[in-house]
């Protein structure tokens, strides 16, 4: 009996083997239809059965599904990611909020700091949003949502959010854009045979009600998780648990925070507690001496005007680039470039931060500067980029001018008068932020019922980097400086028409991903000239179409922040060719 027993204990694996689910020849993931082949269903398979292999440690996983895939679901049906997609972070976790990679990825969507930077989140001493679920569900969404605007395939946007953009384009001549059906194979990536993989094993399990529900608790005061205990009636220690992302006592006052809240069986107080604070977060904060809360959320009908014929919006008291990025509905690099600002810069209160690209000239050609001014605000006022005013006026530093400067503003031509009539755009609560030029040269706003993705385009930072792609970067052909966009062209076959980069093509043309190509728009086909010399104890770096700036920084043994100061970039995104000043080593 003994050995027999012995015998079924050995066996108890193969038999938890042979349970687990099967992968089909056929799957549907985000509106695509797959066929998988059999050399690929075997390599799923595999990897399907190791997951379940053991029954209580799949159960575990099983149970962090069902307690955050609610929270999950409702920010990507709002981001209007495929659903399929909550899978992947079982992939990247297996939902541990403090888990860490060997390249240094922290958190629920395995996000590095710079990465995570770029999409928004807050990451320094005090939090680490990498670590929140909504936070960092929401950034990964849109990390998702940028990377289907360059391939029209959710698929290939999926290969991307690990090894970057750049490099899956370097990989594949041919993207099937727009594809409703795919072929999986043994060559097909990796990463997306994994996702596949947890997809299968875990769809069929993670029905049913959690033990834990999660609620979310929208703080808007500096209070510390004791403070938000002792409100709701809950232990700390609870908070605690669900809360890792907080990394000091209190929680920062300088956004809207969603604090989790684990509640277990039937706590009506705490649910009664939460909908009463959710409900007063939602209005208008009172007014405090010296200072105004920062809202979140939609800007009321001052915010939002246009100056110099460029789109602005209002930054309220002790307001980020990162909040106010997202209350325009653009990325945080987008916003920090569209206005020479570093993402140290702290914002000025009431001052209309531009959400378009500045102009190369100003509408007049001088101004004499008056006491306190500095290049840059000079720059902010006239709406002319900050690198164009030091290229018009050489000598001249940064800092304070002095009182009585001339500031020219233009290279040269004629004189043209500012127009002192430029009409102010005011957008309803209802309205997003988010403008493209329409036909007439005004200014119109896209619904917030939209499908299309609302990120600027930038070239993306790889979450992680595990596969290099080398080989020399061929010259592009001969190509007419503009194209006239025709009917049912995209950004990917008017770039591929022509041998550049879909990235490089957006760059140029200050595309942002809401705005999408319109018939009769001109499109620059080249970059844009620029002549960059080396200065004395630097090396000129010509950016290739799979680098990064972190690439760029490894490859050469300096920090991001190091090449930033040289080059004067106020955000991570690189094109190809243009050309990085770097100090030798």
């Amino acid at each position: 009996m003994i050995r027999f027993a012995a015998f079924l204990f050995l066996l108890l694996p193969v038999f938890s083997a042979a349970q687990s689910p099967q992968v089909p020849h056929k799957m549907h993931v985000a509106g695509i239809t797959l066929s998988i082949r059999d050399d690929a269903r075997r390599e799923i398979q595999k990897d399907v059965d190791a997951l379940t292999l053991y029954p209580k440690y799949f159960e575990v996983k099983v149970e962090r599904a069902r307690t955050y895939f609610p929270i999950i679901e409702q920010i990507f049906k709002e981001e209007r990611v495929p659903d399929d997609f909550k899978y992947l972070v079982l992939q990247e976790s297996a939902l541990i909020a403090d888990a860490v990679s060997v390249s240094n990825a922290v958190g629920f969507w395995q996000f590095k700091d710079f990465t995570a930077i770029e999409m928004g989140l807050r990451v320094d001493n005090e939090i680490d949003e990498r670590m929140n679920i909504v936070s960092s569900t929401r950034a990964a969404a849109q990390y998702l949502k940028k990377n289907n605007y360059y391939f029209n395939n959710w698929l290939y946007a999926l290969q991307a959010y690990q090894m970057g953009a750049g490099a899956v384009m370097r990989a594949y001549e041919d993207y099937e854009s727009g594809a409703k059906h795919m072929e999986i194979t043994s060559s097909t990536y990796w990463y997306v045979k994994k996702f596949l993989a947890h997809k299968v094993a875990f769809e069929g399990a993670v029905t049913g009600t959690p033990e834990v529900k999660l609620l979310t608790f929208t703080n808007h005061r500096k209070k510390t998780l004791g403070d938000i205990a002792r409100e709701i009636d809950i232990t700390e220690e609870k908070l605690t648990e669900y809360n890792k992302w907080i990394r000091k006592t209190h929680i920062p006052d300088d956004r809207r925070y969603a604090v989790i809240i684990p509640v277990e069986g039937r706590e009506k107080g705490v649910y009664a507690a939460v909908a009463r604070n959710n409900e007063s977060a939602q209005r208008p904060l009172a007014e405090t001496p010296g200072k105004i809360e920062a809202r979140s959320g939609q800007a009321g009908t001052n915010d939002v005007k246009v100056l110099n014929g460029i789109p602005a919006i209002k930054a309220m008291t002790g307001e980020t680039a990162a909040t106010l990025a997202k209350r325009a509905g653009i990325g945080l690099s987008a916003f920090l470039k569209f206005n020479d600002l570093s993402i140290s810069d702290p914002l000025i209160a009431d001052t209309y931060y531009y959400t378009r690209k500045k102009k190369n000239q100003g509408a007049v050609p001088r101004h004499l500067a008056a006491s306190g001014e500095t290049l840059w605000s000079v720059s902010h006022r006239y709406g002319v980029q900050l690198r164009r005013l030091k290229k018009f006026n050489p000598g001249l530093a940064e800092s304070r001018l002095k009182e009585g400067t001339i500031v020219y503003l233009t290279s040269s031509g004629p004189v043209r008068q500012p127009d002192m009539d430029t009409p102010v755009v005011e957008l309803s609560a209802d309205d997003a932020f988010n403008w493209v030029v329409s036909s007439s040269n005004g200014i119109e706003a896209i619904p917030a019922t939209d499908a299309s993705v609302e990120l600027p385009v930038t070239a993306p930072q790889p979450v992680e980097q595990d596969k290099a792609f080398d080989g020399q970067v061929m010259p592009a052909p001969a190509v007419p400086e503009q194209h006239v966009v025709a009917a049912g062209e995209t950004l990917y076959g008017i770039a591929k028409k022509y041998g550049v980069g879909v990235m490089e093509l957006a760059g140029w043309n200050n595309l942002t991903v809401g705005q999408g190509i319109k018939p009769g728009q001109v499109l620059h086909i080249r970059a844009p000239e620029e002549n960059v010399q080396p200065a004395a104890g630097f090396i000129i770096y010509e950016v290739k179409t799979t680098d990064t700036l972190y690439s760029v920084a490894r490859e050469h043994g300096v920090t991001i922040k190091q090449l930033m100061d040289w080059n004067g970039k106020t955000d991570f995104t690189v094109s190809a060719g243009e050309k990085l000043k770097i100090q030798r080593q």
